[in-house]
């Protein structure tokens, strides 16, 4: 049977193994788990949080795509407390796994695919109670920053209308084996009721558009879904730019695009 230390991380899949026993005793307390919590992890490694998790609830259901960690996890599943599915979490279709708690969703995201896997796990946000997503720290700072801000874009538009968004620690290459080559952090995210799909297709539309010409006045980068007297009756300045606009404005240019049609 292979050891922790034997098993090689491949790169296609964005392999980093969190290796460091404090980090971890850290990142799991912050959970603030509670004994009969339904607890899914993505991309459990070799379980290195997996196991000590089961000492604070009855069972954890893991989703991994690489075969070998599957086997590895199996095999160090003594009390067949750990559910372990091979899958690809971004084609994973969570509703199988729903149960009368919500579900409470721990992964470390592959950095190359972190955001569409965000937004794959958003689509049964009514099934979780809150997700703790490590990501790249570039990442987690998109996803909680306020307008106003140059990391403030379409994702943390996209994020915070869908989730009210935290980052709970930064987290050291050294912490890792292999080490990445960028800073990690833990982000919490609890889902909000949902403003429904009509909505929401307007407002990225809408935030798309802004952010794709985030130098230009809102007057001229969304002139062809708004007239100047639109944006001003929402009450918000036609000469900001994208990143001066809340969460809140771009919900309401997206309610009056729904009225509109």
């Amino acid at each position: 049977m292979k050891k922790p230390s034997q098993l090689r991380a491949k790169k296609h899949l964005s392999q980093n193994f969190l290796t460091d026993k404090n980090i971890i005793n850290k990142i799991i307390r912050s959970f603030n788990l509670e004994k009969n919590d339904h607890v899914i992890e993505i991309g459990p490694g070799y379980g290195s949080m997996t196991f000590p998790i089961l000492e604070i609830v009855d069972s954890v259901d893991v989703i991994e795509v690489d075969k070998n960690l599957v086997e590895y996890l199996n095999q160090h599943n003594q009390d067949g407390l750990v559910n372990v599915i091979q899958a690809d979490a971004l084609e994973f279709d969570f509703t199988t796994l729903k149960k009368k708690r919500k579900i409470r969703l721990i992964g470390n995201l592959p950095y190359h695919i972190s955001t569409p896997l965000l937004f794959h796990l958003l689509g049964f946000s009514e099934l979780f109670q809150d997700f703790h997503v490590m990501v790249q720290k570039e990442v987690a700072d998109r996803m909680v920053s306020i307008h106003n801000n140059k990391t403030y874009g379409r994702l943390s538009v996209a994020i915070q209308s869908r989730c009210d968004a935290y980052k709970i620690l930064d987290i050291k290459p050294g912490a890792f084996h292999p080490k990445p080559q960028v800073l990690s952090s833990i982000v919490k995210l609890v889902p909000k009721a949902s403003l429904g799909a009509e909505l929401h297709f307007k407002l990225d539309r809408i935030i798309k558009m802004a952010f794709n010409q985030r130098r230009k006045k809102i007057r001229n980068s969304l002139n062809e879904l708004f007239e100047t007297e639109v944006i001003m009756n929402c009450g918000i300045d036609p000469n900001a730019r994208a990143e001066n606009l809340s969460v809140d404005d771009y919900i309401k240019l997206s309610e009056i695009k729904r009225q509109e049609e």
